[in-house]
């Protein structure tokens, strides 16, 4: 499994890349891989608000329906379309391709209790 060293990981599975005052979220390469096919996505609107640990979508795959968890506080500044249209593109490019919101950072102190890749790893490994 891949988990890029320049992206901070929650227990959630989700990843965060921090850009200029905001911060990009997808699912990692370990939560596309447990839920197997991706055949659809709900995500939040440009503009909504979103509160850390809140709900902001799901993905919906074969196996099963899992809610997406906000890492952070902010507001959605884009959504990615394409990934909408076409959902395999997580199960694709998970870190590129397969991205799903990018999210203003209004506290960057909440940003502190994600993970390195290598923590990830670690807790990956160990939660089984």
């Amino acid at each position: 499994m891949d988990f890029p060293e320049e992206l901070k990981y929650s227990k959630e599975h989700v990843w965060v890349r921090i850009e200029k005052g905001s911060a990009v979220i997808g699912i990692t390469d370990f939560a596309q891989e447990e839920l197997g096919l991706v055949s659809g996505v709900e995500l939040p609107e440009e503009g909504d608000v979103v509160d850390q640990d809140d709900s902001i979508g799901s993905i919906e795959a074969r196996k099963t329906v899992a809610e997406l968890y906000a890492p952070f506080s902010g507001t959605v500044r884009a959504v990615n379309h394409e990934v909408i249209d076409n959902p395999v593109l997580i199960n694709d490019d998970p870190y590129d391709e397969g991205w799903l919101i990018e999210v203003s950072l209004d506290d960057i102190d909440e940003l502190k209790g994600l993970m390195s890749a290598d923590d990830y790893a670690d807790y990956v490994e160990n939660s089984d």
